[in-house]
């Protein structure tokens, strides 16, 4: 009886000692650092193998969207979910862990040099990630210390390999083909109403490939920040530089997003507004020094629950209309004049 016993409690022990150490895995830091780079990872270390859905999570900036993150990763297949950053903390390893219970793992990377971007740990990493998203900062930093590099020829070979991509604020930012590099600092809708080649209007392009933001630009903080007017500053100078014959956008306010799958047809979530605006010609004044006149673009505005089909552009559950830059001033064909 004395053995029975013993041998029972040996094996209760040893069963809550693996539960103890499963607890210490899921919970653990590892922590990696190196020539430009600063790795975290939230949960198990070891990498698993798990099948993922394309999928783009488009963020406007703001307070994070829980629904937003929980669609990333169902698209992952619960394998690891690898946040971008070039400065920052590891402040979203707890939260999507939170959120996410059945991940593999949740892990920052910070990547704040081209060197660091050309890191083979720093490819590893991404190469093994089943779900990555670029976090807020600043988008010159990116295109600074990531166009060009490994970083960039990876994450465009995981979005063709069908694993889901997203991105708030400055990561919402560079999703889209066209870029506000923000090199020199941000513009203002004043300023860049005011004169479109403004020295802080700078611009790039084709850093990531993701399907169906093909020609256009992303941008977030959108009514918050008063930024819709300067977003069509950016399109007349991508139609004025000859970049596309058909500029387009894609502007999110704050705790607001877009989840555009792989066959183009996105849904809005969040308490705010995605604004789809296409230009149907170009520019009548976009010279250096003059304010802006750009007329006639067209917006659709939708929210929570609204939706865009980017394939056909048109959407369903929102509200239609035209903006105009006339002499540096917006103007709206909405009955209260509002450009938002």
């Amino acid at each position: 009886m004395e053995e029975k016993t013993t041998t029972r409690a040996l094996l209760i022990f040893a069963a809550f000692g693996a539960t103890l150490l499963s607890a210490q895995v899921k919970t653990s830091g590892e922590v990696s650092k190196g020539p430009g780079y600063f790795y975290k990872v939230y949960g198990n270390p070891k990498d698993i193998v798990k099948k993922a859905q394309p999928g783009f999570f488009l963020a406007g900036g703001g307070d994070d969207l829980d629904d937003g993150f929980r669609w990333m990763c169902r698209l992952s297949g619960g394998g690891d979910f690898l946040v971008l950053r070039a400065t920052g903390d590891d402040a979203y390893n707890p939260y999507i862990s939170s959120i996410c219970p059945q991940l593999n793992s949740v892990a920052t990377l910070v990547i704040s040099s081209s060197e660091g971007a050309n890191q083979p740990f720093v490819a590893e990493k991404l190469r093994n990630a089943e779900a990555i998203f670029i976090s807020g900062g600043d988008q010159s930093q990116y295109i600074r210390w990531w166009k060009g590099t490994a970083v960039q020829d990876i994450l465009n070979g995981r979005i063709a390999a069908g694993v889901p991509v997203g991105g708030t604020s400055a990561g919402l930012d560079v999703l889209g083909e066209f870029i506000y590099s923000a090199l020199h600092d941000t513009v203002t809708t004043p300023e860049a109403l005011a004169n479109p080649f403004h020295e802080r209007v700078t611009l790039d392009r084709k850093f990531l490939s993701v399907p169906f933001l093909s020609g256009i630009l992303t941008d977030a903080h959108v009514a918050e920040r008063n930024r819709l007017g300067r977003d069509v500053a950016f399109l007349a100078r991508i139609l004025e530089q000859g970049w596309t014959y058909r500029a387009s956008g894609i502007f999110i306010d704050e705790k607001t997003a877009v989840l555009l799958r792989p066959d183009g047809r996105a849904t809005v979530i969040g308490p705010g507004h995605a604004y789809f605006v296409r230009a149907s010609s170009k520019p009548e004044i976009c010279q250096p020094g003059k304010p802006l006149t750009f007329r006639n673009l067209a917006v659709y505005r939708a929210g929570q629950g609204g939706f865009f089909d980017l394939s056909a552009w048109r959407g369903g559950g929102g509200s239609a209309y035209q903006i105009s830059a006339e002499n540096g001033v917006m103007h709206s064909t909405q009955s209260n004049g509002s450009v938002y």
